[in-house]
């Protein structure tokens, strides 16, 4: 079958990222083609909903698409669904796997990624679900309806927002996490602790430092999960929520560099100058030659802006300031920036409200936030303007945020 589209720019993925550049590329006069390959069978769909909206029980007729039905055509993207098999650098082509082909002059891989299978016994049981889809969360929110003893491995954001689900729902419901609290990859312990506490509250039961060894069942459906503690907990259902893997096969198979991700610099590119990777398929080499890899909404969508400027002639390194969300039933997570272990870290806490501000060096580099959105907004603002908060006066009891950012020292004079 021969090759379409013998220029300008295709994008292998119809995620958040794929549909923001070539929405980005039109919106800022791009004439040439943008062909946009999806490789699911739905039009691009919202993917923070699906642990979340999706999940409800009022979501079966509800329409998750990121884009209404003409969006594209009505802007001269042409987005077909197809599953990508091979990637030729030498031709400058996309080969689908029932034969079509495509040219670029740009080829972006917004690839994403794919839930992380756990290589217990067990593990292709009926009634062990993953979320990735839509297709996953639909299944599982008829799963949740019938289930009792829910079992839910992994302590991070998709576990925890499917258990506030499942505990909405009356469910005996138990997360088991490996290491010594929740969410320990990306907050610190105040953090962990409150959103603890909630979970407890809402009668979910957490049991940390412990790993499910097998997962075991009767003709070929679960029935429980025995962990390397020695337990055997009963379980109609078991979610699986422990992490997620970069789909960089493709980029692999053609020889472009991988780690954990599609290796990039800060303009997203490859080492193949008319390739680039954005999303949650994409790893950061920085100058130290530290690979960094965001698993968030946000970046991939700040990403996709900025690549569909580079490709407009901008020669500026990628620089937005990343953030994260997590609704868990009563509680908002939000978490702007990228912290480390350590950190110094300022705490204010008012009833169910919490917000930690972590330093680094002296200079605010993160903040976390429970139930408090208007901290979360005014951090945002003062670390995408780059200004340098005093230590002191954030732990000042009577601090204003708003007040502490109209005094900061702007670094170079920026506004």
């Amino acid at each position: 079958m021969g090759a379409a589209g013998q220029s300008g720019v295709l994008i292998v993925g119809g995620g958040h990222a794929g549909v923001q550049i070539a929405a980005s590329l039109r919106e800022a006069g791009y004439a040439d083609r943008i062909t946009l390959v999806n490789g699911e069978p739905h039009r691009p769909y919202d993917r923070p909903s699906l642990s979340k909206e999706a999940l409800d029980d009022a979501s079966a007729a509800q329409d998750f698409s990121l884009r209404g039905e003409d969006f594209f055509a009505s802007r001269g993207i042409d987005m077909v669904q197809a599953r990508v098999a091979r990637l030729d650098r030498d031709s400058k082509s996309v080969v689908a796997q029932d034969g079509r082909e495509w040219r670029y002059e740009h080829l972006v891989l917004a690839t994403g990624g794919r839930p992380r299978r756990l290589p217990v016994p067990g593990a292709e049981l009926a009634g062990v679900a993953e979320l990735r889809s839509l297709d996953d969360a639909r299944a599982l929110r008829v799963a949740l309806e019938a289930a009792t003893n829910i079992v839910i491995i992994g302590g991070g954001f998709i576990g925890l927002e499917v258990a506030a689900a499942a505990a909405a729902r009356q469910r005996h419901v138990t997360v088991i996490e490996g290491s010594d609290r929740l969410m320990k990859r990306v907050v610190t312990p105040h953090v962990s602790e409150i959103v603890a506490d909630y979970h407890r509250s809402c009668g979910v039961e957490l049991h940390f430092d412990d790993r499910v060894t097998e997962i075991r069942g009767r003709g070929g459906v679960v029935g429980a999960v025995l962990t390397a503690e020695g337990e055997e907990l009963a379980a109609d259902l078991v979610v699986l929520g422990v992490g997620m893997v970069a789909n960089d096969e493709l980029a692999a198979a053609a020889g472009l560099p991988t780690d954990h991700g599609i290796l990039v610099d800060q303009q997203m590119r490859t080492r193949d100058r008319a390739i680039f990777a954005i999303g949650d398929c994409a790893a950061v080499e920085d100058e130290s030659g530290r690979v960094h890899r965001l698993e968030s909404i946000q970046s991939a969508t700040d990403q996709a802006r900025h690549v569909a400027t580079t490709i407009l002639g901008n020669t500026d390194p990628y620089s937005a300031t990343p953030w994260f969300w997590s609704n868990q039933g009563a509680l908002k997570v939000q978490i702007v920036g990228v912290g480390n272990p350590g950190d110094r870290t300022v705490v204010r806490r008012e009833g169910n409200r919490l917000s930690v501000f972590c330093l680094r060096h002296g200079r605010l580099v993160a903040i976390e936030s429970v139930n408090d959105p208007g901290t979360h907004m005014v951090g945002r603002r003062i670390l995408e303007r780059g200004e340098v908060l005093d230590e002191h006066t954030l732990a000042d009891g009577d601090y204003d945020l708003r007040q502490v950012a109209k005094r900061a020292v702007r670094v170079g004079g920026r506004s």
